[in-house]
Formats: structure tokens, sequence, C-alpha cells
């Protein structure tokens, strides 16, 4: 059973544990791969508006997400969202059930749309993902991102009214 709560500070040491080395491998976030755990927090924790995470029976935090506006101002009814799951945790299901509730947390603060800045092209199972819970690719940036291993790649803006 895995349970979707509001973040609390003491679950930063579980989500840093498997936050860095997604961060730190470089090939689905447009973050500095050297990025600092207090940027990382900054970035994740105390920029956004709401932070939630996906723990199992036992309490151990398993994924995580953030919900921000995307843009300041006129643009602000628009949403943007972050995923991650602990590498020890994928394949069930627990990104989609973070998704279905970032809607639904988005929808309750006001937001109109979600729109996703930087889907890495390579990242074939998130861009599913984010399909089946009803984005489309509204556009994509060619050689976009300095992928680690292939090089420049490109990148989807993914979006999806509320």
């Amino acid at each position: 059973m895995i349970r979707i709560r509001p973040y609390h500070p003491d679950d930063w040491p579980a989500i840093w544990d498997f936050m860095a080395p997604v961060f730190h491998a470089g090939d689905t976030y447009a973050v500095p791969r050297a990025i600092s755990e207090s940027d990382a927090h900054r970035m994740w924790v105390e920029l956004p508006r709401a932070v939630r995470v996906a723990e199992d029976a036992a309490g151990n935090v398993l994924g995580t997400y953030y919900l921000k506006p995307n843009q300041p101002g006129p643009g602000s009814h628009v949403c943007n969202s972050g995923y991650l799951v602990a590498e020890k945790a994928r394949g069930q299901g627990i990104a989609g059930k973070l998704c279905g509730d970032s809607l639904v947390l988005a929808r309750e603060l006001g937001f109109i749309a979600m729109q996703y800045n930087m889907v890495v092209a390579t990242n074939e199972v998130a861009i599913r993902q984010w399909q089946k819970h009803g984005f489309s690719i509204v556009g994509t940036l060619p050689c976009a991102f300095r992928h680690p291993e292939q090089g420049l790649v490109d990148a989807h803006v993914m979006y999806r009214l509320l």
C-alpha cells in the first residue's frame, strides 16, 4: 500500500538519498550534476508551493513530487511539477500515483493547467507515463539537453489542462 502525504522535514534525508544519484547522473533533470544538497533542498522543498511524498506501509519514503507556478504573474495559473522515485521502488506504479495526486492537488490549489518544461526525449518511460495521464507533447526543443552519454538530445515541452 502506497500512501501520498505532505512532506515533513524529517523526510529530507530519505529523499536526498534517492535524489542525489538521479541528479548526479545528469541524464533526466536539467540541474547541475554536482548540485549540492542545500541547493537541491532549496529547489525541491523551499521554492515550490507544495511538496508531497509517497511512502509504503512501513513509512519508508519511496518517491516525491513538488508543485510550483511555472511562471510568475500572468503565467502563475499554470503549474510545473517534478517527480522522483527511489531506484528500489521503480516499476511499482509510484510515479503514476504521484502524478495522479499532483493533478488533484494542482486543481485544489487553483491551477488550470500543468506544464513540464524539459522532458528529455531519451526518457521514454517518463514520456509514456505522462502521456497516460493526459499530457501531450506541445513542442520539441532540438538539442536542448546535454546528455552525459548521448550528447545533445531533444527535450519536449509537455502540457495538459486540468
